[in-house]
């Protein structure tokens, strides 16, 4: 009996079968019923686009023995007439065409391809063609393409697969039918692991398992290979700790560990840590993408607590810090150097008070307030009678005082008002910022004094003239 990997023995035969992927199913499903209530399906070109290991090409090969089953077009072929069993191993059967993109990518191969459209199927409905990779095609390639995408014969179906949808033309866009693949939750991959592993008698923990699934980034083939190679590398058993061995990933009683030094801000701790991942030979990367998960995780858990919002900002401004130093890490050749700055750094950003204890903070403080401007009485006025000496005096320091006020017109300095007198400069410094109309409005009896003031300083003029 040949050797068969997981990703192939355990490969979806139906579209009952495919995980997450569940949109495209139940688009597929419709049009397939649809195909069967009318005898033939309406649309004959379909474009599978997404990441790798998500079940593109899967998909293709479900389709094509959906629509040649002998019960079909059904979304549930038999699996045991001759269209079913021949499509098992498609490069055997005549009607499902599989094409390498990336190795035909010629115009000559895509013209030979528009030439066999026209050949009826040997003993099947249609004559599927699957062409994986799609966007490796030259551009003359697809211009060759359009035509018989667009007006493909009765018999023919086609099938395009692509990771890089960006990279295929607009107007090969617009003859197909778009179907998007999407990344597989971990969630549902690890399900999956437990299924598979239940039908090989595999003994596996269950947090060995969702490492295996987070591993695959989304694509169940990849974490199929990975659970592949650890199954071989345990003896048959899933083990966390063989899984971090296999995958490179840092243990996680060092990830707390470098979390917790993290959080209390121990800088020493911090770099004893590090120094014991070196010597272990722990992939930094690996060990960073734990540590932001870690701390993701910490920062949730904080959050639905009830933790107060100012320690809630000061972990999302550590992570965040940490997370733009991932793409440093990726680059340097001294990655030890940057995780530990990078460490350190964020150990030591201040704790944030809280809002309330800045509040109470500066309502004790003591204010200044401006001092008063304390206006003369109107004896004090009308009875001031200053010596020629004093006149003079006064009159300079007003000169001076106006000299230096850019916004004082010429009309103001002539018309003996008060700004122009000796005693303003005294009651306008004690609050530069309060003008003379805001004066006059907080005290109602000013104004009768500012006019009494400029009439004793107009007779003060006239007596030095």
């Amino acid at each position: 009996m040949p050797m068969t990997t997981l990703a192939l023995k355990y490969r979806p035969r139906v579209l009952a079968d495919l995980v997450g992927q569940e949109a495209s199913v139940k688009a597929l499903t419709n049009a397939l019923i649809r195909a069967k209530a009318s005898g033939g399906i309406h649309h004959q070109a379909f474009l599978f686009a997404g990441v790798r290991g998500t079940g593109k090409t899967s998909t293709a090969r479900i389709l094509a023995r959906a629509l040649n089953c002998a019960d079909g077009p059904t979304p549930t072929p038999c699996g045991v007439c001759d269209p079913c069993m021949a499509s098992e191993q498609p490069d055997r059967n005549m009607d499902i065409v599989e094409i390498d993109a990336a190795s035909r990518a010629s115009v000559e191969d895509a013209r030979t391809l528009r030439e066999q459209v026209q050949t009826l199927p040997a003993f099947c409905r249609y004559r599927v063609y699957i062409i994986d990779e799609v966007h490796m095609l030259s551009r003359q390639a697809f211009d060759a393409l359009l035509k018989i995408l667009e007006e493909p014969p009765p018999h023919a179906v086609f099938v395009l697969a692509t990771t890089e949808l960006q990279d295929v033309p607009d107007t090969i866009k617009s003859r197909v039918q778009i179907f998007p693949f999407r990344l597989i939750p971990v969630g549902l991959i690890e399900a999956r692991l437990q299924s598979v592993c239940k039908s090989e008698g595999v003994l596996a923990e269950p947090s060995s398992l969702r490492l295996v699934a987070e591993s695959g980034q989304g694509s169940m083939r990849d974490a199929l290979t990975t659970l592949d190679r650890v199954i071989s590398a345990g003896d048959g058993s899933v083990l966390e700790s063989l899984v971090r061995e296999q995958l490179g990933i840092v243990p996680a009683v060092r990830v707390k560990g470098v979390l917790d030094s993290l959080l209390a801000g121990e800088s020493a701790a911090i770099l004893d840590h590090c120094e014991a991942l070196t010597n272990m030979g722990a992939d930094w990367a690996n060990f960073w993408k734990e540590l932001m998960l870690a701390f993701m995780a910490h920062l949730e858990i904080g959050t639905r607590a009830g933790t107060q919002t100012h320690e809630i900002m000061r972990l999302s401004r550590m992570l965040n810090f940490l997370l733009q130093r991932e793409r440093d890490l990726r680059d340097t050749s001294l990655p030890q150097v940057v995780a530990e700055l990078a460490l350190i750094t964020a150990s030591q950003l201040p704790h944030l008070a809280p809002l309330d204890t800045l509040a109470a903070i500066a309502k004790a403080a003591p204010t200044s307030s401006p001092p008063a401007v304390v206006p003369r009485t109107q004896e004090q006025s009308r009875y001031y009678n200053p010596s020629p000496h004093q006149r003079q005096s006064v009159k300079s320091d007003n000169h001076h005082a106006k000299s230096n006020q850019p916004g004082l017109s010429s009309s103001s300095r002539g018309s003996g008002s008060v700004e122009s007198s000796g005693h303003a400069p005294a009651m306008a410094t004690s609050n530069p910022l309060i003008s003379k109309e805001d004066l006059v409005m907080q005290e109602p009896k000013l104004k009768q004094i500012m006019d009494e003031m400029s009439a004793e300083i107009i007779e003060i003029r006239r007596d030095s003239n």
